[in-house]
């Protein structure tokens, strides 16, 4: 297998996430033993940011970063674990809630598109949203 920055660049689904995550200097943290659980939004959820917001955040590396941090947990969360507690507390320090409702799980207010996307230091759930820290 992989690692979930191996993975995230080979699915094509996440190119701004992983030019994200190399602009904030975090690949080799989540190329690392781990373990770690990312929401990771896909190219279209970050498309479907406000125009220019990409592009201001790839500038501003301390929001960035922030951002980014909240979209993991540092822990091998599979979709059962997920759904089992109604929130999880992120590396950046806030915590996601989950809702499971009619067999779709959302993350505050993203759909988990693809869940369960193995990595040999976590583990991968595709997201339709950038999720933002309060």
């Amino acid at each position: 297998m992989a690692t979930i920055i191996d993975i995230a660049v080979a699915d094509g689904r996440f190119n701004t996430l992983v030019a994200a995550v190399k602009a904030a200097g975090l690949v080799e943290t989540l190329s690392g033993e781990g373990p770690f659980t990312v929401f990771a939004p896909t190219d279209d959820a970050f498309a479907a940011l406000p125009e220019g917001t990409v592009d201001g955040l790839l500038k501003d590396i301390p929001t960035l970063t922030k951002i980014l941090t909240y979209h993991v947990v540092a822990t091998r969360a599979t979709a059962d674990v997920v759904v089992s507690a109604p929130s999880h507390t992120t590396v950046q320090g806030g915590d996601i809630q989950v809702k499971a409702e009619d067999g779709t799980v959302y993350i505050n207010d993203a759909k988990v598109i693809v869940a369960d996307v193995f990595a040999d230091n976590g583990v991968i759930h595709a997201i339709d949203k950038v999720i933002m820290p309060a």
